[in-house]
């Protein structure tokens, strides 16, 4: 039988290259084990810090090495036509024929885009997919944009009637505003939340730009930080909770794995303890009642639908064990895919092993382009 050739997307401008490349390596040791060798042909597609496609032997080198390549490296690789490179033109914005793209993209089959953090899950690559006309794993542009965004996924989350922690959605204007304004922003943040309170960028992944503050000057700091990063902000109140996740499968029938939980001695779950091995402790099934399990599990589904989201998502929760209270706090559609990642982790709980997990990820693509 005629194997389907799989484009695995990843690398990217993103924060998250080097998680991306960790990802994908994961999904290309899967794609070629057991019964996926017979069914699926690896196309890498590496994306360059500065945007660039490079498909072929020098994906694979990324791939085999886990590092990405800097810059100049890169350009003294390509051959003297630079037939290999592939900045993105105007004709991947068209449907994908012979005559308008690089024949190495003309010949995917569908695409499994591993790109994490913005350019990567927030809509705008799975829109680049969309105009080819061709399948690819994970949520749409709704439900990426959705997904990634945290102002627009909170009030999602708000008309499906899921319970949240307290925030206040405001924007870089306000920050990087005249001296009389932002002391005035400070004290609403204050009397609206109190401390301690944690600010974040809207649009990023992985922890990148977050703080936790417990005083004035340290939030008029993060304030001023989150800001670099995004033109759209948040703040939320500060909890005291256990954190526990939850996978979901699927299209328009998803199915939610078995609920895990994460126990991490630092102050938060950050970028350096999400991403260093023997950091953060990975509990799963999580030691919580079965109702509560059972709630979440269903919280999970709902917030999926909720963003639209398609394929697969990790949705992240805090439970106030005290009180018996939960309360959602995100969903990510893309969800990392290295060694410590939760969302196999939870999927192989749950009796799919991870290259089944691959398989049926690439079998949900196909079904939803159809």
């Amino acid at each position: 039988m005629n194997k389907l050739r799989v484009g695995l997307l990843f690398g990217g401008r993103s924060g998250e290259h080097e998680v991306s490349i960790s990802s994908a390596r994961a999904i290309a040791q899967a794609l070629l084990s057991g019964s996926n060798q017979q069914k699926y042909e690896l196309l890498p597609f590496y994306i360059q810090k500065d945007g660039r496609w490079l498909p072929g032997d020098i994906a694979q080198q990324v791939l085999a090495s886990g590092t990405p390549l800097q810059l100049d490296e890169s350009n003294a690789q390509l051959p003297s036509d630079n037939s290999t490179s592939l900045p993105i033109p105007t004709s991947f914005c068209l449907p994908v024929s012979s005559a308008s793209s690089p024949s190495q993209v003309a010949d995917v089959d569908v695409w499994f885009p591993i790109l994490h953090g913005p350019n990567g899950e927030d809509g705008t690559v799975q829109g680049l997919l969309q105009l080819m006309q061709v399948p690819y794993v994970g949520s749409g542009v709704l439900g990426s944009a959705m997904g990634m965004d945290k102002i627009a996924m909170k009030m999602a989350f708000a008309q499906a009637g899921l319970p949240q922690v307290k925030y206040m959605a405001i924007n870089r204007a306000q920050v990087w505003s005249n001296p009389c304004v932002f002391p005035k922003l400070c004290d609403q943040i204050e009397a609206t939340l109190g401390y301690p309170c944690f600010v974040k960028p809207a649009n990023l992944g992985s922890s990148v730009g977050i703080a936790k503050v417990r005083s004035r000057s340290e939030l008029e700091a993060a304030l001023d930080n989150a800001a670099s990063y995004d033109r759209r902000l948040i703040v939320e109140a500060g909890v005291v909770a256990r954190e526990l996740e939850c996978a979901v499968l699927g299209n328009d029938n998803p199915k939610a794995s078995v609920v895990g939980e994460i126990t991490f001695e630092s102050d938060f779950y950050d970028y350096e303890t999400k991403y260093t091995a023997g950091r953060a402790a990975l509990s799963i099934p999580a030691s919580v009642p079965e109702s509560v399990a059972a709630a979440i599990q269903e919280m999970s589904l709902q917030a999926f639908a909720a963003v639209d989201a398609a394929g697969l998502a990790r949705v992240d929760f805090f439970y106030v064990e005290a009180t018996g209270e939960i309360l959602i706090n995100e969903i990510n559609t893309l969800p990392g895919f290295t060694a410590t990642s939760m969302y196999p982790q939870m999927w192989e709980k749950s009796g799919v092993p991870f290259t089944e997990l691959v398989d049926h990820l690439i079998q949900l693509a196909l079904e939803r382009h159809r």
